[in-house]
């Protein structure tokens, strides 16, 4: 991928960007000369992460939202297109885990999960879809895991990323005919603080249950974003992608 793929005009939201992968795809779609609106609940940690890119002389801005309330997205996204001028591409990676086994799993557990992965991309997705429709170009990238084959110990997140790839494939035969196209990504092990917190026995073990025996990183997510959101990729909608060292062919779900 290059920069001249994409207009130095165009504007893309990334959810969940204050930190780990979605500071990562911020960051990529940034060195692209794409204006990028990083969205997260965590104004501390959005602060940082937009002075960082800032301080590389790209176009970013950051807005606080809770991006499970349907007043709060709205709010933003209309910050972002007074500031951009438009939404070319939405990333929704927004998300959360609260793993536990089911019978010790209480409603609050379930609606977090839900609400933080799945409602946040239904809102976000309402939010710029039709601006996009609007101008006949959209990419839309919602971030989906490889758990969502299923996990024992994550039923609320494998259900949420399930549904994710659902709402993608039909977001993507809705709107095909629109010039907006919608795929999903499925992540594996990656390299984020959330990794990093688990025990060096516990990260070395989940090492060996990756095909290409390394872990992933946020850059290996972020390349799979660029090609998605590429102009040129008109003929690629409702596509899932796994980005897992090849461990959705084997193994269990992290």
């Amino acid at each position: 991928m290059t920069a001249s793929r994409f207009d130095s005009g165009h504007v893309a939201v990334v959810t969940g960007a204050a930190r780990g992968i979605g500071f990562g795809i911020a960051r990529r779609l940034a060195q692209q000369g794409i204006g990028v609106a990083l969205l997260d609940r965590d104004a501390e940690a959005l602060d940082k992460a937009v002075t960082e890119l800032g301080g590389q002389g790209w176009r970013v801005r950051g807005e606080v939202a809770d991006l499970a309330d349907a007043t709060s997205v709205d709010h933003a996204m209309r910050q972002v297109e007074a500031w951009g001028g438009r939404i070319d591409f939405l990333v929704n990676n927004a998300g959360a885990v609260r793993d536990m086994r089911f019978l010790k799993m209480e409603p609050e557990d379930w609606d977090l999960v839900i609400n933080t992965n799945l409602r946040s991309q239904f809102l976000c997705c309402k939010a710029v879809l039709p601006g996009m429709v609007e101008r006949g170009f959209g990419r839309i990238v919602n971030m989906s895991a490889r758990a969502w084959l299923g996990s024992a110990g994550q039923a609320n997140y494998s259900a949420a990323k399930g549904a994710i790839v659902s709402l993608t494939r039909s977001l993507a035969l809705e709107f095909a005919s629109k010039g907006v196209t919608v795929n999903s990504i499925a992540p594996g092990i990656v390299d984020t603080p959330l990794f990093r917190n688990f025990k060096p026995e516990v990260q070395e073990r989940l090492k060996t249950t990756v095909p290409v025996k390394r872990i992933g990183t946020t850059d290996d997510v972020a390349l799979a974003v660029e090609f998605f959101l590429d102009p040129a990729a008109s003929y690629v909608t409702g596509q899932t992608l796994y980005v897992c060292g090849g461990r959705s062919l084997a193994g269990h779900s992290v």
